[in-house]
C-alpha cells in the first residue's frame, strides 16, 4: 500500500481488501481486476445486513471507504479503479438515500464544548487537586483543554505533538507546528497560533507553561523535582507566560504524556482514546449532566471551536485557516446543527476576531470577515 496514506488508513484498507477477497472467493467472482457490477453487488449485499437489534451493520461511510480501498489496490496493480464506474457511484448514492429515508445509522457527531464550557471545566479542574499528583493531572488536563480548543486540534494532532513542535512567539503567544495531519498527508506542515488572552485563567500559553514546568522538572530530576516544583511555586494568580520558560532536555518527547496514579510521568504520549476519556472525565467532574458527557469526546474541542466561531459570525474560509479543514462543506455541518442562526450581514473590513464567553476572550490571530456587531 502507498506510503502517502496515514497508518490508520493503510490498516483500514488492508482489512477492507481482505474482506473483499473473502467475499469474492465465496461468491466465485474475480477480485483483481473486479468488474464494477461485482463491486456494486458487494456493496448492496453489505448494506442489507442487520445486527441483532435490527440496525444496519455498516454505515455509508464504511461502504465508501471499502470502495476507496478496492480502488487503491487496483491502481497499485495497474488497473482502473472500479469505483470510478457509474454503477458503483449510483449504488452508493442509492444506499445513502435508502438509509436516510429509513432513518438508519445517522452520522454520530460529538457535542461541541464552547469557550464557556472549556473555561468552566478548567476552573473546576484547578479547584479539585488535593495532592501533588492531582496537581500534575490538573496542569496537563488544563493545557490539553485550553490548547485543544484554541488550536481546533484533532485528538490525533494533540496526541502526536512533541515538545519541539511548540515555540513561544512574542506577539502571537504560541506557535504550534503540525508536521502531518488528516488533510496534510504529504507532511508539508502548518503553523497554528494560540494567542494570549486577557485572563490568565483562560490563557493557552499560561496553561502550557504550567504543564511544561512539570515536564521539565520530571525529565531533569524525576519525582522529587516535580514535588519540589509544586510545593515552591506561588499560586496561579496572574499571567506567567511572558516570563522565563524552563529548558526541556528532550525536544522529541510527547507534550501530553500519560501520568501514573502516583504522579510519575510516562515516556509515552496520551493516545487519542485517552484524550477522549479525559475530556469526558473532566466534564463529569465539573458537574455536567451524564447525558451530555456521553455525547462528548475527542472531537468536542475542535467542534466547539468551529461552533463558537460560527455563533459569533466568523466566515467559513477564515475558520478553515485555523482548523485545516479541506472543504467549507465540512464546517457547514456545525453551522446547521449547532449554530442555525449564524447568518446575517457581513462586515467587509478584516479584523482580529475574538471569541467572547464567560468574560474571557479567545483571540484568533487570523484576519476574519465577521458579522456586523459580532466583536
Amino acid at each position: 500500500m502507498g506510503v502517502s496514506k496515514s497508518e490508520n488508513t493503510r490498516r483500514a484498507y488492508v482489512s477492507d481488501w481482505r474482506r473483499f477477497e473473502r467475499w469474492c472467493g465465496a461468491s466465485g467472482h474475480q477480485m483483481l481486476p473486479a468488474d464494477p457490477l461485482v463491486v456494486a453487488a458487494y456493496l448492496a449485499e453489505a448494506a442489507e445486513l442487520r445486527d441483532e437489534a435490527g440496525g444496519r451493520v455498516y454505515a455509508p461511510a464504511t461502504l465508501t471507504r471499502w470502495v476507496a480501498a478496492i480502488g487503491h489496490r487496483h491502481r497499485a496493480a495497474g488497473y482502473t479503479a472500479p469505483g470510478s464506474a457509474e454503477v458503483v457511484a449510483a449504488t452508493l448514492s442509492g444506499i445513502r438515500r435508502t438509509y436516510a429515508a429509513a432513518g438508519d445509522r445517522p452520522p454520530k457527531r460529538v457535542a461541541p464544548l464552547l469557550a464557556e464550557d472549556v473555561v468552566a471545566i478548567v476552573t473546576a479542574a484547578r479547584q479539585s487537586p488535593t495532592s501533588w499528583a492531582g496537581q500534575v493531572y490538573e496542569r496537563r488536563d488544563s493545557a490539553l483543554l485550553l490548547m485543544g480548543f484554541a488550536g481546533a486540534f484533532r485528538r490525533s494532532e494533540l496526541s502526536g505533538l512533541q515538545v519541539g513542535d511548540i515555540t513561544r512567539h512574542r506577539h502571537d503567544g504560541l506557535h504550534v507546528r503540525l508536521g502531518k495531519s488528516k488533510t496534510d498527508q504529504d507532511g508539508v506542515g502548518t503553523i497554528r497560533a494560540l494567542s494570549y488572552t486577557d485572563s490568565h485563567r483562560s490563557c493557552p500559553p499560561c496553561a502550557y507553561l504550567r504543564w511544561l514546568q512539570v515536564v521539565a522538572a520530571f525529565d531533569i530530576g524525576g519525582r522529587p523535582s516535580v514535588i519540589r516544583l509544586l510545593r515552591t511555586t506561588p499560586g496561579f494568580e496572574g499571567h506567567g507566560c511572558r516570563g522565563a520558560w524552563p529548558q526541556t532536555p528532550d525536544r522529541l518527547a510527547p507534550v501530553f504524556r500519560s501520568v501514573r496514579r502516583n504522579g510519575n510521568l510516562s515516556t509515552t504520549g496520551l493516545s487519542g482514546a485517552a484524550i477522549h476519556k479525559r475530556i469526558r472525565q473532566r466534564a463529569a467532574a465539573a458537574g455536567y449532566d451524564s447525558v451530555l458527557v456521553d455525547q462528548l469526546g475527542g472531537r468536542s474541542l475542535r467542534a466547539g471551536f468551529v461552533t463558537q466561531a460560527f455563533r459569533n459570525g466568523a466566515d467559513a474560509h477564515a475558520i478553515m485557516r485555523q482548523t485545516g479543514h479541506a472543504s467549507p462543506a465540512m464546517l457547514e455541518v456545525y453551522a446547521r446543527k449547532h449554530s442555525p442562526d449564524a447568518t446575517g450581514h457581513r462586515a467587509t473590513s478584516p479584523t482580529h476576531y475574538r471569541l467572547m464567553s464567560a468574560g474571557y476572550r479567545y483571540e484568533l490571530v487570523l484576519r476574519l470577515t465577521i458579522d456586523t456587531g459580532a466583536v
